[in-house]
């Protein structure tokens, strides 16, 4: 059994999964060119996102990819009165279809660029918040049991401290025969 080639501790895709890709985009070119065209050409952004983005989970090719789409559907959606390689030369030649496809594509940069600083924001508000709370608790808890709770008292009955020096610890003394 032949294991999976690795590059940069990710798995690399199959030559079945090569061949799927291949066979489908074979089919698309055999009975609809035209809307091979228009997605090809609509959808540069969403591979220019693809390249760019280097983490691994791939956020901003979702982000720009899916309103990519988004902008790019209503164009494949004309080819459906006219299905015909003209007819998305000329939908793809107007300035303004590219002007909404680019635009669309382009929103989803500014939320995949403009959301996580919110996000941030929100859960920093969040975590100031439970941290009062659990200020309010630990005064409740100093006020019914006393200031002794939040001393550190290492003399406790069960728990053993060593004196030791730390540095003494980690030596290796050789044993000697008596």
């Amino acid at each position: 059994m032949v294991s999976s080639v690795t590059l940069n501790g990710k798995k690399a895709p199959s030559l079945t999964t090569w061949m799927w890709g291949a066979g489908s985009i074979t089919v698309w070119v055999l009975f609809s060119p035209s809307s091979l065209l228009i997605f090809s050409l609509g959808m540069i952004p969403s591979f220019v996102a693809f390249f760019i983005d280097r983490t691994d989970h791939k956020y901003a090719v979702y982000c720009v990819s899916g309103l990519n789409f988004c902008g790019t559907l209503p164009f494949l959606l004309k080819l459906t009165a006219d299905h015909s390689l003209s007819a998305a030369m000329e939908i793809m030649g107007d300035v303004f279809t590219l002007a909404i496809i680019f635009a669309a594509a382009g929103f989803g940069w500014m939320l995949f660029l403009s959301i996580p600083p919110v996000i941030t924001s929100f859960l920093t508000v969040l975590a100031e918040a439970r941290v009062k709370t659990l200020k309010t608790i630990q005064q409740r808890i100093v006020d019914e049991w006393g200031s002794r709770v939040t001393e550190e008292n290492y003399s406790n009955k069960g728990m053993h401290v060593d004196d030791e020096d730390p540095t003494k610890a980690n030596e290796v003394t050789p044993a000697v025969p008596e």
